[in-house]
């Protein structure tokens, strides 16, 4: 999955961004819990394509609905175990070690902000190009409770953006909104044609 995002969903949407004279690319991980999923995807833009997209920056955002996930989120402070999937080298650029634990880098926190929100009852007020909903409404909720938070999630993903899935779940039944992209790993694009450039 972050090898999809890397070589052509972040991409894809850093391009875009650029053809509307825009300077960043927002991402929102729903169901944050204590951060990993929306840290790797800041370390990943900075490592790997930050400098190829230099005038943009990526914009983050997790929500999740408890709390003292988010508190530990923003702490960003990790046991060993919870990096054993990073990519070689990551660890040392990323992290300062202390006590037993990994410290994510100020860089990389200063890019993500954490909000507690229930996504059954509330929405972000902004839209975003990329949306990371893993292994939670379609995993937790019961069928119609899914199609009516999955339905309110496409509407907050911008025209030719992308959601991300478990690559395990399965959309509802005749949902409307998104075209699959890379099904095998859980990734659907928009159908809304993407905006054209306005410079």
């Amino acid at each position: 999955v972050f090898d999809c995002l890397r070589d052509d969903v972040l991409p894809a949407l850093a391009e875009a961004a650029i053809a509307r004279c825009e300077n960043q690319v927002r991402c929102w991980s729903i169901g944050c819990a204590s951060g990993e999923e929306i840290y790797t995807v800041a370390i990943l833009w900075n490592e790997r394509l930050q400098s190829r997209f230099p005038r943009v920056r990526l914009q983050a955002i997790g929500t999740d609905i408890d709390e003292q996930m988010l508190q530990r989120a923003r702490q960003a402070e990790y046991p060993a175990s919870s990096l054993n999937d990073l990519p070689l080298g990551w660890r040392e650029t990323a992290f300062t070690q202390s006590g037993g634990l990994y410290i994510l880098r100020p860089e990389f926190q200063n890019q993500v902000e954490f909000r507690p929100q229930d996504i059954r009852t509330g929405m972000p007020a902004e839209a975003f190009p990329l949306v990371l909903c893993r292994n939670l409404v379609l995993t937790y909720f019961a069928e119609e409770l899914q199609r009516q938070v999955i339905q309110r999630i496409v509407k907050h993903i911008v025209p030719g953006g992308f959601l991300v899935v478990g690559k395990h779940e399965t959309l509802p039944e005749g949902m409307g909104g998104l075209l699959p992209y890379r099904p095998d790993l859980g990734v659907y694009r928009s159908s809304e044609p993407a905006e054209q450039g306005r410079c």
